[in-house]
């Protein structure tokens, strides 16, 4: 197929995480080469909970890192969250349909080679180390993600 999709994922919400990676499990599957390149909110579904180390952070780093949900189920959604209660109800009615989880997508995203990125600046700023990411994820500048951008067929911002 020789076709190549770029994801920019910035948000840190169950559901906007969900769709992006429905899309690159999905695009893979089609024979595309995915990339995803993770920045700010976006850092949190490829922190690893049993990597996470308050060691050489700041005081507003260390801070930052207790306030963020630790592991990628936690994540609310981006509307209807009602204190937890939207999220509850979307994971029974997943259970219902028999929907993989996003631990499962992100697992299944991972094992199919998608390739993982998160952004330098973005880790620097919100103190997260390369330890502390999962192990397949490459930290890359702004250049390099506009570079696989621009030879992409679909771009997405999620």
């Amino acid at each position: 197929m020789n076709k190549k999709m770029n994801i920019l994922m910035f948000s840190g919400e169950y559901d906007k995480a969900l769709a992006a990676l429905i899309l690159a499990n999905t695009a893979k599957e089609m024979g595309m080469d995915v990339t995803i390149f993770f920045a700010f909110w976006g850092l949190l579904l490829i922190r690893d909970p049993s990597k996470m180390n308050e060691e050489d952070k700041s005081t507003y780093e260390r801070i930052f890192a207790n306030m963020t949900p630790k592991n990628i189920e936690d994540l609310p959604l981006s509307k209807m969250n009602l204190a937890g209660l939207g999220k509850k109800m979307l994971l029974e009615m997943m259970e219902e349909n028999h929907t993989p989880t996003l631990t499962d997508f992100l697992n299944g995203a991972l094992n199919k080679g998608i390739k993982m990125q998160a952004c330098k600046l973005s880790c620097e700023i919100m103190g997260f180390s390369k330890e502390e990411l999962l192990e397949q994820v490459e930290i890359v500048t702004a250049n390099d993600y506009l570079k696989d951008a621009m030879n992409s067929d679909i771009q997405l911002f999620i």
